[in-house]
């Protein structure tokens, strides 16, 4: 059985997906872009942050294929000519303001995991949430959907580097006082799965969020979970 486990927050705990599609499509009229994305398109935006998430919902807009929207926020990025950095951040501050006073409007728990989370209380597992959702709004939720559930949590912020980096994982660790080997990651995407192997942590990938079955087996998921059972019955083997 793990002494801790640090949760994704977007996809994972939460189902956040409404709010983000909202927000996102709000921040992309204001400022004169195409601005009717789906909740499947807002699914592939997410993951890697706001500037990634902007970054891609205007890619999108250029007609960019799906497969080559991923690539955007890693090493091998190439922008279309139109989309600047300076587009980019006018776009991301709409949304960042916008966002953190509606993210909580449709967002829920996914079922099942205030019951687990409770069940790992009781047994004295320590939990935690590392996310690279906005900060202000990780607070915010956290305090709004799980008041008293969590031992920590982190967001995107300033001096830290945002997942796949271990970084966060590290000061998580760090502020519950278990060793890595003792505790395990949970998370619904690609960056998730990265951000395990760098922190050197077991993970466990769930298929409800905004990833499917097939695509995280793609990006290498050794152990996925249908439901929260199956997640209970991971953390406490």
């Amino acid at each position: 059985m793990y002494k801790a486990v640090i949760f994704d927050m977007d996809g994972t705990i939460l189902n956040t997906i409404e709010d983000l599609n909202g927000s996102l499509n709000y921040a992309l009229k204001e400022t004169g872009h195409r601005h009717d994305l789906q909740v499947e398109d807002t699914k592939i935006c997410f993951g890697s942050g706001v500037k990634v998430a902007i970054t891609r919902a205007l890619c999108l807009e250029t007609g960019m294929k799906e497969e080559d929207l991923y690539v955007i926020g890693t090493s091998a990025e190439v922008l279309p000519a139109s989309v600047s950095n300076e587009e980019i951040n006018r776009v991301q501050k709409v949304f960042r303001a916008y966002y953190v006073n509606h993210c909580k409007i449709k967002t829920s728990p996914y079922p099942g995991i205030l019951e687990l989370l409770r069940k790992l209380r009781e047994l004295h597992i320590k939990i935690a949430v590392v996310s690279n959702k906005q900060n202000d709004a990780v607070e915010k939720l956290v305090k709004d959907q799980f008041n008293g559930y969590f031992d920590f949590y982190l967001g995107e912020k300033s001096g830290i580097k945002r997942k796949p980096a271990a970084d966060m994982c590290n000061q998580c660790l760090s502020v519950l006082d278990v060793k890595r080997e003792e505790a395990l990651y949970v998370g619904d995407s690609e960056i998730d799965i990265e951000t395990g192997a760098n922190a050197h942590m077991d993970v466990v990938a769930v298929n409800w969020g905004f990833r499917t079955t097939s695509f995280l087996k793609k990006h290498h998921a050794k152990t996925i979970v249908s439901n929260t059972d199956e997640l209970r019955d991971a953390i406490l083997k």
